[in-house]
């Protein structure tokens, strides 16, 4: 596709820091032993080392990026999930090569691992991507109302499943989604590229991801979820191409990840409206750190809007964002009920933003007409502390709800430069309460000085205490 203007000039800044070393951090270390052509092992954290392991051509895998290879990959996977009980389980490799693929699932105990010369290529034929339902907490599809498409890589009901490389990639091939997306041509919701639910012991690491067709990592109704050494990409004009989308879920770990992104870098949901009330499963205890964005139009981190199940105990630290429209925003409405609440923010470096600081109680889509309106969000204990901003246009919109005002707002040792052209009015806030402690430019009367430092957590929450074991795997790569 062609690009905008603005993606080229993104284009460019990413490569900036990738020479700065600025997104070092996504890229995990691996040690490899041999010689080219000849036998070599590669050593790679994971939840689980596997006893059994096989390569995607011993079921008739073709790396020519042409040649389909869903029926390879179910095969594989298929005949891998009968030794799960087995010393644990089995991991499939993706060699090197370009292997174009419909969806397919994982199985319970199983590793996929994508060579760093290896490139999992979606298919655009749609015949290759199985409708499911509509997700429970949700109501209907994010961009029709019947059923959606299965994801890339997808599984349900899992325990212990890794999926991760040595920095092997997989690539949504979205221009053909976007196109029809744009042109209202869907009667049924995009593909994402990873999506497992109702699972437990997920590990997704050390991978590049691009050009998704819609969001690009989802987790939902799961927990012990550990997501890092990321790198994903997508043009910033792309529609709905969120990063990493944790959504119902529990004890979840996200960190040394690099996103581009055509939306919210990191998407924190648990479901929409009265659906999403009714499903009633929060996402809660979340860690985010080490994690840098670029977004133009969208949030690095964003709580909500779907969040009908509540969101409780996220701790965000260390976060860095670059042209991106906002630092970490909260979305929510009437009718969404549940709450967002016990949010702590720490040591956030932000460049070239249009908002620091954003709050909505007015995001406004509904699944359908069926919403209470009596369903009313409660956010508080919304903590941010050690933030640098420059070249930033304004530095707060913070508007709560009319008779549901956004509580216990604390603001904590802020410097925000402003570009050469700020708005005036620095601080729009309307509905809120909380307090602020040397914060400049100067908050608004809602927000009053205070002596102190907003908290942050210091204990370790359970998915910090998971240590990850040193696996391996052999061939001729």
């Amino acid at each position: 596709m062609e690009f905008s203007r603005k993606s080229l000039e993104i284009e460019t800044l990413i490569s900036a820091i990738f020479l700065l070393g600025l997104s070092s951090s996504s890229v995990a270390e691996f040690r490899a032993a041999g010689h080219a052509k000849t036998s070599t092992t590669i050593e790679f954290p994971a939840l689980n080392c596997r006893k059994h392991s096989a390569v995607l051509t011993d079921f008739g895998g073709v790396g020519d990026g042409k040649t389909s290879n869903t029926e390879a990959f179910k095969a594989a996977i298929a005949n891998l999930s009968q030794l799960a009980a087995d010393g644990g389980g089995a991991q499939l490799v993706v060699p090197p090569g370009k292997w174009l693929s419909g969806s397919f699932n994982l199985t319970s105990h199983f590793t996929l691992f994508i060579h760093k010369d290896a490139v999992i290529l979606g298919t655009q034929d749609e015949s290759e991507w199985p409708h499911l339902p509509v997700l429970p907490s949700y109501g209907r599809g994010r961009d029709a109302p019947t059923g959606r498409f299965s994801s890339l890589i997808f599984g349900t009901n899992l325990t212990d499943v890794v999926i991760t490389g040595n920095n092997g990639t997989i690539d949504g091939q979205g221009a053909y989604w976007w196109k029809k997306f744009k042109e209202e041509k869907l009667n049924v919701t995009r593909p994402y590229l990873i999506e497992i639910m109702y699972s437990n012991q997920v590990q997704i690491s050390n991978l590049t991801l691009v050009n998704s067709p819609s969001w690009n990592v989802h987790p939902i109704y799961s927990s012990d979820i550990i997501i890092q050494h990321l790198t994903i990409l997508a043009p910033v004009d792309s529609p709905n191409t969120d990063g990493i989308d944790p959504d119902s879920c529990t004890n979840t770990k996200i960190e040394d990840s690099f996103v581009v992104s055509g939306d919210d870098c990191i998407a924190v949901k648990s479901g929409w409206d009265q659906y999403g009330i009714k499903f009633n499963m929060p996402t809660k205890n979340l860690v985010i750190r080490r994690f840098t964005c670029i977004s133009p139009d969208s949030a690095t981190i964003a709580l909500g809007s779907e969040m009908s199940g509540g969101i409780e105990d996220v701790r965000a630290e260390d976060i860095t964002a670059i042209n991106t429209e906002s630092g970490v925003r909260i979305k929510t409405a009437v009718g969404r009920g549940a709450y967002v609440k016990d949010i702590y923010v720490r040591r956030m470096t932000l460049n070239t933003m249009k908002y620091v600081f954003w709050m909505t109680g007015s995001y406004g889509s509904h699944p359908d007409p069926s919403f209470d309106p009596k369903a009313l969000p409660v956010i508080k204990g919304i903590n941010y502390r050690d933030v640098e901003a420059d070249n930033v246009t304004y530095s707060a919109r913070l508007d709560g709800i009319e008779n549901d005002p956004f509580t216990d707002i604390c603001i904590s040792n802020v410097n925000i430069k402003l570009t050469t052209k700020p708005k005036e009015l620095q601080w729009n806030c309307t509905n809120i309460q909380g307090v602020t402690n040397q914060v400049t430019p100067e908050p608004c009367n809602l927000l009053p000085e205070k002596e102190i430092d907003c908290p942050f957590p210091e204990d370790r929450l359970p998915i910090d205490n998971v240590k990850l074991k040193t696996c391996s795997i052999s061939g001729n790569f």
